[in-house]
């Protein structure tokens, strides 16, 4: 059992640590354009292997996309990293490109490979693979509400005090300022949050949780990597063990909530299939409002793409 991780960058190469320390796979193939930097990663995280006693072989390439054939999960992370004063839509003309030839040359040797979009603008970089994979849209989907929920998830262990391993959340629409996260659907050990933290506290956090990757950027002058690599890694997990677990992804929507032809974040059942079924909840007027403004800047991004696409 296989998965590639292409782009050996610091969210790549975190992704594939992952990988390989939990065993979630045999093999794990990392792919970078830059010469030998793959190849080193990738045997940096093997010589771990006799320490974190795990088996899961770590191979590198240098763009010989032959080696990645036959993978069940491709993880795409190519692209520019957002600098200090760049918003996600900045990347689009660079990212789409990659992120274009990226999905093309995996699939011509996986064409039964399931996509998991990392690269920023997540929304739009996920729009732009499913154009070019030309798959069923259950097998091309992006990462980024599993860690936007993370992020709101460890807040709320901060703020609260407790594990983190008992808060549940979700969170919806896109991945940036408009994303849309649920105080009503969020519980710490069952029990509903608004009864364990005053609401302006909870506001607090909720916008921190919106602009978490710009703290990040903020804080080290480029993107975070060891929790974006980390959530990915656990959505390939799902997807190779079949485990059937609900987290928001970037899904394909076509009627859902009653938006079409959008990619943006929403609940899904992920299993073997890739995304198995997508989870409509039943959303207040507050929470059908704000996504529907995060689904109006998505689209606005993914004009931007299509006119750029026309024009090429």
């Amino acid at each position: 059992m296989k998965v590639t991780v292409v782009g050996a960058g610091n969210v790549g190469a975190t992704c594939a640590n992952v990988l390989a320390t939990r065993e979630v796979v045999n093999e794990v193939v990392l792919l970078d354009i830059k010469e030998g930097f793959a190849e080193g990663k990738a045997l940096d995280i093997w010589e771990t292997a006799p320490i974190n006693l795990y088996d899961t072989r770590t191979v590198g390439s240098t763009n010989d996309y032959s080696k990645t054939a036959d993978s069940e999960v491709v993880v795409i992370t190519s692209g520019l990293p957002r600098k200090p004063g760049m918003s996600r839509d900045d990347l689009i003309a660079t990212n789409a490109g990659i992120v274009k030839i990226v999905t093309e040359n995996v699939l011509k040797f996986s064409p039964n490979a399931i996509l998991v979009i990392v690269s920023n603008p997540l929304d739009v970089m996920t729009y732009c693979a499913y154009l070019n994979a030309k798959v069923d849209s259950s097998k091309v989907f992006g990462m980024a509400g599993v860690l936007d929920t993370a992020r709101y998830r460890a807040f709320l262990a901060e703020e609260l005090n407790v594990s983190p391993k008992d808060i549940q959340a979700v969170l919806m629409g896109g991945h940036g300022d408009t994303m849309v996260p649920l105080p009503r659907y969020t519980t710490v050990g069952g029990i509903p949050v608004t009864e364990l933290i005053d609401s302006a506290k909870l506001d607090a956090i909720v916008e921190r949780t919106k602009k978490g990757g710009g703290e990040i950027v903020n804080l080290l002058g480029t993107s975070a990597w060891y929790a974006p690599g980390a959530a990915a890694a656990q959505m390939v997990e799902a997807i190779v063990k079949d485990q059937k677990r609900i987290f928001p992804v970037c899904a394909w929507l076509q009627g859902e909530y009653g938006l079409k032809d959008i990619y943006l974040g929403v609940p899904v059942v992920l299993g073997k299939n890739g995304i198995e079924k997508i989870i409509e909840l039943k959303l207040n007027d507050g929470e059908k409002a704000l996504l529907n403004e995060s689904a109006g800047h998505v689209r606005d991004v993914m004009g931007v793409l299509d006119t750029m696409t026309a024009n090429a």
